[in-house]
């Protein structure tokens, strides 16, 4: 299953592209859909942002993108990183109070704002001093038009784009006339990008796994993406209650969960929740094997010469097998994730002491007692060492599946 997304770049006085407007698509014909408006930019903000997709789209670069009356008042926008977007208002939009406060909150907040197809109606003046940017449609009220309303608005302090660009003549006329953007067919048309598309169930889960990755957690993220998926609540919770240090009374919440863990221990736990979500509706033991690498990797981070971080060594060993259970490259996963270099390098390349001790793990697997004795001299550990360890994550690995529901 793909998802669908054109992108038509925006250009600044340099001629250098300051971003890419994201147009929805629903098939390989480039064309606006027949679908709700509010529908479409849902499903753009899923399938491009939520997905872990939003490099694919704009390749670094803000993107553009429209939002109609409806999820503007639902505050939709906050969903996005501010520095990576900016918010069009559709020219559909109604300029009413409800609008204006969400407009004001929004900015308040930090996103840019951009009034897409102006149309010089004063009724929007009063929403200027939370707009960022203007853009003008020079095939709907003319290029003379446009450049008459920037020179008599240019106290507004507000930038323009001249939208709808269709020839050297206009853009010289935009450009002379003081447009600060531009964007249209002069410069290019809209291109279709097409990507595969994570299922729901898994956005969630490269959602969670992108912040129990980040350097120091955010309790208040991680707990509203738990909350918002019941089985996965469920299943934090079970594990929890199930853990090898059990709780006299027990957890019922995720905040308490937290009080009794500590942020290292939620990590470690959220991490294990996340992956057994990725493995829904694969075999168990391709999340068996994840489970018993990432405590393997733990349990053989302490030993040897120059010890190894164990919660790090338990993170790279749990997001191996990532690709299988999540159906998409390592290397493109990784990409969403916010590692430290050293993971990324352990999960791709098998370099550094972290590398080393992720190809010794998986050498003893699949019993290369070649690649096993030469990863282990490196690290000094002792064979007796090793095959303790190996005993110990699969009977960790064991009971932590014992726990999942059925």
């Amino acid at each position: 299953m793909y998802s669908y997304v054109a992108r038509q770049p925006i250009f600044n006085r340099q001629q250098k592209t300051a971003g890419y407007e994201l147009l929805f698509r629903d098939g390989e014909s480039n064309a606006f859909p027949d679908i709700e408006e509010n529908n479409a930019t849902c499903r753009l903000l899923v399938e491009n942002f939520l997905s872990g997709h939003s490099s694919l789209a704009a390749l670094g670069q803000r993107c553009f993108i429209n939002f109609p009356q409806k999820s503007l008042l639902r505050l939709q926008p906050l969903m996005l990183p501010k520095k990576q977007v900016v918010i069009e208002v559709l020219e559909s939009c109604e300029p009413n109070d409800q609008l204006l406060e969400a407009i004001r909150q929004l900015s308040q907040q930090g996103y840019l704002i951009a009034l897409d197809d102006f149309d010089l109606d004063p009724r929007w003046q009063r929403f200027f001093p939370y707009v960022h940017i203007l853009k003008l449609d020079l095939m709907k009220i003319g290029v003379e038009a446009a450049c008459a309303y920037l020179a008599d608005h240019r106290h507004h302090k507000l930038m323009f784009l001249a939208e709808k660009v269709e020839t050297h003549e206009e853009f010289m006329q935009t450009y002379e006339a003081g447009f600060h953007f531009f964007q249209g067919y002069y410069f290019s048309r809209p291109e279709l990008v097409k990507q595969r598309l994570i299922k729901p169930e898994r956005m969630v889960t490269l959602r969670l796994l992108q912040e129990v990755c980040r350097p120091q957690i955010d309790v208040d993220r991680v707990e509203q993406i738990v909350a918002s998926d019941v089985s996965l609540s469920y299943l934090l919770l079970r594990f929890v209650n199930t853990a090898e240090r059990r709780t006299t009374v027990p957890i019922n919440g995720f905040r308490q969960a937290l009080i009794y863990l500590g942020e290292e221990r939620l990590k470690v736990f959220v991490s294990v929740v996340a992956t057994a979500r990725a493995a829904r509706h694969k075999p168990s033991e391709l999340y068996a094997l994840s489970l018993q690498r990432a405590k393997m990797c733990e349990l053989l981070a302490a030993e040897g010469e120059g010890p190894i971080d164990s919660r790090i060594a338990f993170m790279t060993g749990l997001l191996s097998l990532l690709d299988g259970l999540l159906d998409q490259p390592l290397a493109t996963l990784l990409q969403q994730l916010p590692l430290e270099a050293a993971v990324t390098t352990a999960l791709l390349a098998r370099q550094g002491k972290l590398g080393i001790l992720l190809e010794l793990v998986t050498a003893y697997e699949r019993a290369d007692w070649d690649s096993v004795r030469h990863a282990s001299q490196t690290l000094a550990l002792s064979a007796e060492r090793i095959g303790d360890s190996y005993q110990q994550a699969v009977s960790w690995a064991e009971s932590y599946l014992a726990a999942l529901p059925g």
